[in-house]
């Protein structure tokens, strides 16, 4: 038999085709494009991080660009008006996902919250995480717990400084504070601190979230084209599957001792944290716990994992940087450190910060939203997929193109903001103080918005508050903090933060009694 017939009849084929979408795409009015490769489109153009990337391209052809990443077109917006076009009139169009390698591992093949498309299965997720599990109230009910890792790690700061000054990581310190938050209302215990047997599996955990990252934020070639996914170019698949094995198994054994626990004692009083949560306030955990005796073909353990797993990412992940970037701002900025220090004295005192006094902070609050502006968590938010044809801009976006909003790039907008790129806590108190619209999105908007943002605003507000009001803080050396920019899902720093501080005089007392 003659092999070369039916390769020179799948040549033919894929002229075809080629010709034909062109033909197609003339006959559209698409969105501006630069020039593209065969098979590959415009992936040669792609780098690290891609929301620099896109921008670049962004500046060169427009706010609203199409691309194709292999065998998928991609829309790609960077300005605050389609970002209004794409989540309001063409919200639900948007409100399905890629299905990309990413969600077939870390998000359950794509049945996770934030990997599943538009539907029945999505809507009740999204109501379990916002009605049951990030309810304002439920929120509330575990204040306690948050104050009290705060205060832990306030404590352990001023006992490693009683000497005088101290170098301390920050990062490393944020993410043992959020873990332990987030384990706290998710499951009732602590993995970092005294007297804690958990500490390596706590580390071990978090470097699957860190690795996840960065595997899910990279250009994964394999998912356009896919050739490369049949050959496991890069080994990628391999390394997602071995991570995704790594944290079924530290899920698995919580969700079981949990249960094991929850048969022996009441929950409430065998609690590995210090402070006591309230009989009927339930973890998270108990929560899922009661709808799976509910629908247990429903609500199975693998469901659950899946939300513990992007509870403990979304939140811990969220506040470490946040608060990681808002000290290295704030360390390049005495003026403004300053400013929160007097506005802390003023209205809270020499009394510990609590969440109660959150509201009467709004120059924290302006702090927290600048560093949010300028580095957003989710740089490019998770990528949405048009399950119809739509207008976006004016433009036509056909049926399965893939949406990348350039959030980065909305929030340093020029024709949005004065002096973008300048740390300015006080243009939220302003002309630019309101927030409405679309030209500050850190959490996404519409029907995939962050069910959590509440929850990470408190985070952030009493963690960065009481490091403000109870210590002194200054830069390692001379030079400006370095805020050059890592990559991955998530936005964090290339150099973890390092800092110098020292108790403030006025607060020893009070530091010296916990």
């Amino acid at each position: 038999m003659d092999i070369w017939s039916p390769i020179s009849a799948l040549i033919f084929f894929f002229f075809l085709s080629s010709i034909s979408k062109r033909l197609l795409q003339k006959r559209k009015n698409l969105p501006p494009s630069p020039p593209s490769l065969p098979i590959l489109g415009h992936l040669h153009l792609l780098k690290n991080p891609l929301h620099r990337s896109l921008s670049t391209l962004s500046n060169r052809y427009g706010p609203i660009l199409s691309l194709r990443f292999g065998s998928r077109p991609v829309l790609v917006i960077s300005s605050s008006s389609s970002a209004e076009d794409c989540f309001s009139k063409n919200d639900i169009i948007f409100a399905n996902r890629p299905r990309l390698l990413a969600g077939k591992h870390f998000g359950n093949h794509y049945s996770g919250l934030g990997w599943a498309s538009y539907g029945p299965h999505w809507r009740n997720l999204r109501r379990i995480a916002t009605v049951e599990i990030l309810a304002s109230n439920r929120i509330q009910m575990f204040s306690a717990v948050r104050i009290h890792e705060v205060r832990s790690l306030v404590k352990d700061l001023f006992r490693d400084s009683e000497s005088g000054k101290s170098v301390v990581e920050l990062k490393l310190r944020f993410a043992e504070l959020t873990f332990n938050v987030m384990m706290g209302m998710i499951a009732g215990k602590r993995y970092y601190g005294k007297n804690v047997v958990d500490l390596e599996e706590a580390r071990k955990f978090y470097e699957i979230t860190s690795e996840g990252s960065r595997l899910i934020g990279a250009p994964n070639f394999s998912d356009f084209v896919p050739v490369l996914g049949w050959m496991d170019f890069g080994g990628v698949e391999k390394r997602m599957m071995r991570l995704v094995r790594r944290r079924d198994e530290f899920l698995q054994t919580l969700i079981d001792e949990h249960r094991r626990r929850k048969k022996k004692v009441d929950f409430s009083s065998s609690m590995e944290v210090e402070v006591q949560i309230e009989k009927n306030n339930k973890t998270f955990i108990d929560v899922l716990f009661s709808l799976q005796e509910t629908e247990p073909d429903y609500y199975t353990d693998q469901i659950i994992k899946g939300l513990i797993s992007e509870l403990l990412f979304a939140g811990t992940d969220s506040t470490v940087l946040t608060t990681e970037w808002a000290m290295s701002l704030l360390l390049n900025h005495p003026d403004v450190l300053e400013k929160a220090k007097a506005e802390l004295d003023m209205h809270v005192g020499p009394h510990l910060l609590d969440e109660t006094n959150l509201s009467k902070l709004p120059y924290l609050h302006c702090i927290i939203n600048e560093t949010l502006r300028l580095y957003p968590v989710a740089p490019l938010l998770l990528p949405h997929e048009s399950s119809e044809e739509s207008i976006v801009g004016g433009f036509d976006v056909p049926r399965g193109t893939m949406l990348f909003v350039n959030v980065r790039a909305i929030h340093r907008d020029p024709k949005l903001w004065v002096d973008p790129t300048d740390f300015n806590p006080e243009r939220f108190q302003g002309p630019e103080r309101a927030k409405e619209g679309f030209k500050f999105i850190p959490f996404g908007h519409g029907r995939r918005a962050c069910p959590g943002v509440s929850l990470a605003m408190r985070m952030v507000g009493l963690a960065l508050g009481t490091l403000i009001q109870c210590f002194e803080w200054e830069r390692v050396g001379d030079e400006k903090v370095d805020m050059t920019e890592g990559f991955g899902l998530t936005l964090p720093k290339a150099q973890p933060l390092k800092a110098v501080y020292k108790p403030r005089l006025t607060m020893f007392n009070v530091l010296s009694q916990l």
